[in-house]
């Protein structure tokens, strides 16, 4: 049997093509992650039951709100935080919104201290009808918190209907909240 014999410049070729296709493909892929919108995170939850909590409000400690005593009403829960530069920029929308009446906010402050939370709403407004406070971030990792702020639409019965991952804009509210809002307050 013969040996067979390798052509130098085909293997050269080689060393070549493999590192130059490898390129190609990561500059297409980081191509389309430029395209999609990072406030668009799937939530495995939307459809399903909200994750149950018990927990004591921001403005009295002795003092609880769960979920149960929400259900019957479509609403809105806002994940915020003192800390958090965003919500600073969605703040005044949600208090725009929250003079409207259209559903109650609730708030879950999320890694925050109790005094610094409330001296936040102090100064910027409060549009909750109540914010409970979640210390230890336990709540919000149960909820698919990725960071703050972000913003569930849940309907009557309990169900995640919808996840604003970021801060809530006029837009937002005017094009994609208030509509399935609408929907869900007219739905049985």
């Amino acid at each position: 049997m013969m040996p067979i014999e390798r052509n130098p410049t085909v293997t050269s070729h080689m060393r070549f093509a493999i590192p130059l296709v490898i390129f190609i493909l990561l500059v297409v892929l980081l191509g389309v992650g430029l395209t999609l919108d990072p406030r668009e995170v799937p939530s495995p939850l939307i459809g399903k039951p909200a994750p149950a909590f018990s927990l004591p409000e921001v403005a009295a400690a002795d003092r609880t709100l769960s979920l149960e005593q929400l259900k019957g009403q479509v609403f809105l829960l806002n994940v915020w935080a003192s800390w958090c530069v965003s919500c600073r920029q969605e703040h005044p929308v949600l208090v725009d919104f929250a003079k409207r009446g259209i559903v109650p906010i609730y708030g879950l402050n999320y890694k925050d201290t109790r005094n610094d939370a409330l001296a936040w709403l102090k100064r910027f407004g409060d549009p909750y009808r109540a914010s409970v406070f979640d210390e230890d971030g336990k709540t919000g990792i149960d909820w698919g918190v990725y960071g703050v702020p972000e913003t569930f639409l849940v309907d009557k019965h309990g169900v995640i209907r919808y996840k604003q991952t970021g801060p809530v804009t006029h837009e937002d509210l005017e094009n994609k909240i208030l509509p399935l809002i609408r929907e869900l307050q007219g739905a049985a």
